[in-house]
């Protein structure tokens, strides 16, 4: 780390001691500690913020170089204040930040004052950029506008969120109204876009609205292979009475990192519990075929579980490629 930076974390350590116990000596080693969370904290806040950056700067490509030009639209607080725009002389970086205030607000109350103020922090620098940023208007096409300007906005919504923040607030009305009237969030965002393009629709044409459900679907998908990853991984739990052939077979032939559980079985012969070996292990949805055979191989009748495993952190899943 450079040095001026390490020498101000070790004074803030200092002082943040002193200020726990005021008649302490402190040395290096009572420093240590604290210094490397205090580096913790601050490496992960770099690269949450270069996140939100790129994503503000992105979201701010998709809504000037396609959208805003040809005048779509797209879901969620976005997509009202395009609407707004279309219906008031109002400028779209002010309505950006009137629109999604109440519900940054609302994130306060239900999520943390941390994330609503890095969200209008994000929210007030994508303001700034749909404003005073000139973008080249890329294209025309209806269809290229309805799908890349998506792609882009749904990039800039996914790495804010990356970022641990959001530059469209409906998501946190629909985590809201999701713990309220026990639906899921997809339902809840579907029910306000809904509302959105058919508002859409009336204001300006039953078309425009049709290509701005094109742009929240590529939107949508593209917020979900940031935020999730674009290699989706697969948690598989295997229950066999084979359990140690098929650790070897994971960890010798596959290359693959393994956890064995101690289970008990729950039915027996008799009725009864009995020891049983429990196997986790995380694969790529690509190497999923090889495994389910070899699986195979070795006992047909195995319990097998498989989930999908939205990030992955640590562990030896990306060091060693599956052997043939």
């Amino acid at each position: 780390m450079i040095p001026f930076i390490s020498k101000l974390l070790v004074n803030i350590a200092r002082k943040k001691l002193k200020g726990e116990d005021a008649h302490s000596t402190l040395e290096k080693n009572d420093l240590a500690p604290t210094v490397r969370k205090l580096q913790i904290e601050l490496s992960h806040a770099v690269k949450e913020y270069f996140f939100i950056i790129v994503g503000v700067f992105s979201a701010g490509f998709g809504l000037k170089g396609f959208l805003l030009p040809n005048k779509f639209i797209d879901g969620g607080a976005t997509g009202i204040s395009l609407l707004l725009e279309h219906v008031t002389s109002l400028n779209l970086g002010l309505l950006l930040v009137l629109v999604n205030l109440p519900f940054l607000y609302l994130a306060s109350k239900t999520i943390g004052n941390k994330f609503a103020l890095r969200s209008i922090a994000a929210i007030t620098f994508l303001a700034f950029v749909v404003h005073y940023v000139d973008y080249p208007i890329i294209t025309e096409d209806k269809l290229l506008i309805a799908v890349f300007g998506g792609f882009f906005l749904g990039l800039g919504i996914g790495m804010s969120m990356r970022g641990g923040s959001v530059i469209d607030g409906t998501e946190v009305l629909a985590i809201y109204l999701g713990r309220k009237l026990s639906l899921t969030i997809g339902d809840v965002l579907l029910l306000i876009n809904i509302i959105i393009f058919s508002v859409g629709g009336y204001i300006l044409s039953m078309e425009t609205a049709l290509y701005a459900i094109l742009t929240y679907l590529a939107a949508a998908r593209t917020v979900d292979f940031v935020v999730d990853g674009v290699e989706e991984y697969v948690g598989v739990t295997v229950i066999s009475n084979n359990h140690e052939e098929l650790r070897l077979m994971l960890t010798k032939k596959l290359g693959r990192a393994c956890t064995i559980y101690a289970g008990k079985g729950g039915f027996g012969k008799n009725g009864e519990s009995y020891d049983k070996d429990i196997i986790y292990t995380i694969v790529t949805r690509l190497e999923l075929a090889k495994l389910q055979t070899e699986i195979d191989k070795i006992d047909e009748k195995a319990f097998v579980i498989m989930g999908v495993v939205k990030d992955l952190k640590g562990g030896m899943i990306k060091k060693k490629p599956m052997k043939s």
